[in-house]
């Protein structure tokens, strides 16, 4: 074998070595590796207590799933949250409701609020996931039933959270009055922003306690963050928006600021993380969670650890 035969073959070999290297690192443990991801923003007014808030998105949770589950039940005193928002996409299986119970139990009674993803209506089916590099995700995509009502009779009377899909309504925690509006799946286009306007007026009509109470923070939250949502949220006065949704592209190139798919039409550095989302004149900051899991079909993460946000709102100086 000449010279220049041996070094294409140990290129090769050396390649290929790699690969597998990293194929073994995203699928046996990256994904395992949670994290909590912090940010620190000053939107409240001055003189409020500061507001902590445990942002929660896309445990795709299956019941053997049991590492996931004892990392999100510590959160609770961890973080010691005042509020929770969750963005969706909870099941991951059709039992995943009992992996999210035994998760969620320690946050019973902590406010919250929720809207659903896609995968808290119907499960997850057996896809090539190179299809997930192609572009959004074809929304005629269906999987098994899962028990919406029964996951959402958890949330609400259990834990005592607030349904925002296409809904609004007021959240009372840390002695600060909370404005807060939301959306089903637009991934499936089942957002209807036509309501929201209605819905926010008459909630910003509403006292609390028999008195008009001066509203802290506006909050809009989504699982899919589109950019038609996003837009529409800005343009009804929300000072902080939440979504999920993307697993921060799932698949990174280490050290990049963009992913590499963002399965919307949000641009790719938005895909994740903290940023300012700006339309016709407004802005407000946007939090994307890269999400705590995976499909059940596609366990596998790299350069892109599974993730819990937290956001310390305090008062503008």
């Amino acid at each position: 074998m000449g010279p220049a035969r041996r070094t294409a073959l140990a290129a090769v070999s050396a390649a290929g070595a790699v690969g597998l290297s990293a194929a073994v690192w995203g699928t046996c443990i990256e994904r395992l590796l949670f994290t909590v991801r912090r940010h620190e923003l000053a939107l409240l007014p001055a003189g409020s207590p500061s507001l902590t808030v445990l942002h929660l998105s896309d445990a795709h949770m299956a019941p053997w799933q049991h590492r996931k589950q004892r990392w999100i039940a510590d959160l609770a005193d961890r973080v010691q949250p005042d509020l929770v928002i969750n963005t969706g996409d909870n099941l991951g299986h059709e039992d995943g409701l009992r992996g999210i119970r035994a998760a969620f139990a320690p946050l019973r009674g902590v406010p919250g609020a929720f809207v659903h993803g896609s995968n808290d209506v119907t499960g997850p089916s057996a896809r090539n996931p190179l299809r997930y590099f192609q572009g959004p995700s074809q929304r005629s995509h269906r999987g098994v039933d899962l028990d919406t009502p029964a996951m959402d009779d958890y949330f609400r009377d259990e834990l005592g959270w607030v349904d925002l899909n296409n809904a609004a309504s007021v959240i009372q925690t840390a002695g600060l009055r909370l404005d807060a509006f939301g959306v089903s799946d637009a991934h499936r286009g089942w957002d209807d922003l036509d309501v929201l306007p209605g819905a926010v007026a008459a909630l910003r009509r509403r006292p609390l306690f028999g008195r008009a109470d001066e509203t802290a923070l506006t909050i809009g939250v989504t699982h899919a963050p589109y950019r038609r949502v996003l837009d529409a949220f800005t343009d009804l006065g929300a000072d902080m928006i939440f979504a999920g949704h993307t697993h921060g592209g799932q698949v990174r190139i280490p050290f990049s600021r963009s992913a590499l798919v963002a399965n919307c039409d949000i641009p790719r550095d938005q895909a994740r993380g903290l940023s300012t989302w700006a339309h016709a004149g407004h802005r407000a900051p946007l939090n994307v969670s890269a999400g705590l899991g995976h499909s059940i079909y596609a366990p596998v993460r790299f350069a892109c650890r599974p993730e819990a946000s937290v956001l310390e709102i305090r008062a503008t100086p």
